[in-house]
């Protein structure tokens, strides 16, 4: 059975399955809601059986209600805002992958941006939310979770290790509440965020049906296990509590749990795909392919700067966590740091200060500081961006020329390389102001520098996990998804361009078709 035949199966019985999800939502057995659930948020936050103080007068009922209430909307709102913008973040990573590729291919980035969203969505709301966070408990600040207690775990070494959440599929009537609603939006921007990585990393070649396939598989399996694991009450998170390495793996926003998920799952799809057609010669020699719209990147980058105070700062789930102004600070600085010496970087040893480069050092400090944020003061957080923006550089043109690896837009570099270094990073700098009760661990977090040499081991586990796991599980399914249904465009296609064949009309206009870099000659 060749490819195109096993694609047209899929093809026939992909309504079927349909109805059969369907199906399976409708028969769902728990269709009352859960006593402790609050699906109007009316009693979140209150608190009950507290005597009045004097006749005639308000209660302490009362307004313990009123306090506690208000102290958890406040938290709501503030987790829901963040989650907007870094929704808004997807605008920004489709105008920096369009804008550095071709003007043919405009139109299948752009869909291939824009379908992650709603792929994301779909597979996180089946079953992706439920294996990441089934088994959390109850998240405080948010009112409690209720619904959200059953952790799948095994028992090894007298220990309990949480493998995978199991409960809140469908968002089902027995998580029917204000806090878990809330908590699955922002985590869902999140989860889109890494999934969105992979297709600036493997744009210009990828097929869109093969594409399809995948953003539902990150979305319902590969990213929710491992952040079930750092972010769920996993095994991850308790090697603090269950062998004495510090606070366990610390990820505060996804320096880990996103970006180097993004970025490992890009490289193995890359792996899989191949380089585009002209990117290297028979001797090996890279050729530069540029982008063809530098301004539509760098307004993409600078609303990924900006949905970034939502990612970081967001990511305490409270709005009265006063720790944001530190988290919102620190963010700002080695974004800041990353750009400048990545431009430094190209300025002294290639003489140009390329805006690319710079774009992408801005985004690799963000990328770095994204795990140890909260944890780090303005000194720490301007050294972890500085490394960062050299590191975006020296890996960019060692993945490209060494490697032989072709990543339209550097998305390896940028959040694989430095999603690894911000875990390190924070084994290192953190500074033992924040973090009390962390993963289950007395005392706030420190790192190496600060006399905390095992939480550093803590992170260097996570870090490494996360790679291992997530390139074997991804370079599996992308072989797999090859032999049955093909992943790469047809060469015929790559030349002309995706986006009449694979997406259906042009990015552009015949009228207003960008010029190609290529085409520019004699021009005065």
């Amino acid at each position: 059975m060749n490819a195109k035949t096993t694609e047209n199966r899929l093809s026939r019985y992909l309504p079927a399955i349909m109805v059969i999800i369907l199906f399976l939502m409708i028969m769902h057995p728990s269709w009352s809601v859960a006593q402790t659930a609050d699906p109007s948020g009316t009693h979140t936050g209150t608190i009950k059986d507290v005597p009045a103080a004097k006749p005639g007068a308000p209660t302490l009922n009362e307004v313990a209600d009123t306090v506690g209430h208000n102290k958890i909307a406040i938290n709501i709102m503030w987790t829901l805002i963040a989650g907007f913008l870094v929704m808004f973040m997807q605008v920004g990573f489709a105008m920096v992958e369009t804008g550095f590729t071709r003007a043919k291919n405009v139109a299948h980035t752009m869909a291939m941006n824009m379908f992650i969203y709603i792929l994301g969505i779909t597979g996180f709301w089946i079953c992706g939310f439920a294996f990441m966070f089934g088994g959390i408990g109850s998240v405080s600040s948010l009112g409690g979770t209720p619904g959200l207690t059953h952790e799948v775990t095994v028992h090894l070494f007298g220990k309990d290790f949480g493998i995978i959440g199991a409960a809140g599929y469908f968002l089902n009537s027995n998580v029917y509440d204000v806090g878990v609603f809330t908590l699955f939006l922002f985590q869902m921007v999140f989860m889109d965020t890494a999934a969105t990585i992979p297709t600036g990393a493997m744009a210009e070649r990828w097929k869109f049906k093969a594409f399809t396939v995948y953003g539902l598989f990150i979305s319902m399996f590969v990213y929710p296990i491992f952040g079930n694991w750092v972010w769920g009450g996993g095994w991850l998170a308790s090697l603090g509590t269950n062998f004495g390495l510090g606070h366990g793996h610390v990820d505060f926003a996804g320096s880990s749990v996103v970006h180097l998920v993004g970025g490992v799952a890009g490289l193995a799809g890359i792996l899989v795909l191949g380089p585009r057609i002209g990117k290297y010669n028979k001797d090996g020699s890279a050729n530069t392919i540029p982008g063809h719209n530098i301004p539509m990147a760098v307004v993409g980058t600078l609303i990924l700067a900006f949905g970034w105070f939502g990612f970081n700062p967001g990511s305490t789930l409270a709005g009265t966590d006063l720790r944001i102004a530190v988290i919102a600070t620190n963010t700002m600085i080695a974004s800041a740091s990353g750009g400048l010496f990545a431009t430094l970087y190209m300025w002294i040893k290639y003489k140009k200060p390329e805006v690319g480069v710079m774009g992408n050092g801005l985004l690799g400090g963000l990328v770095a500081i994204t795990a140890p944020c909260a944890f780090v003061n303005a000194t720490s957080a301007f050294i972890i961006g500085a490394i960062a923006g050299i590191l975006v550089v020296t890996s960019t043109f060692f993945i490209d020329q060494k490697l032989k690896i072709d990543d339209p837009v550097g998305a390896i570099a940028v959040h694989g390389v430095c999603g690894y270094w911000g875990v390190l990073a924070l084994g290192l700098f953190a500074d033992g102001q924040y973090g009390d009760g962390w993963n289950g661990v007395k005392g706030n977090v420190s790192g190496w520098f600060y006399g905390a040499p095992k939480q550093f081991i803590a992170e260097f586990i996570g870090g490494t996990t996360c790679i291992v796991f997530v390139f074997v599980v991804m370079y599996i399914f992308f072989k797999i998804c090859d032999k049955v249904m093909g992943i790469r465009s047809r060469d015929a296609d790559e030349i002309i361009g995706l986006d009449e064949n694979e997406i259906g009309l042009k990015g552009y206009g015949d009228d207003i078709q960008p010029i190609e870099h290529a085409q520019v000659t004699n021009l005065v």
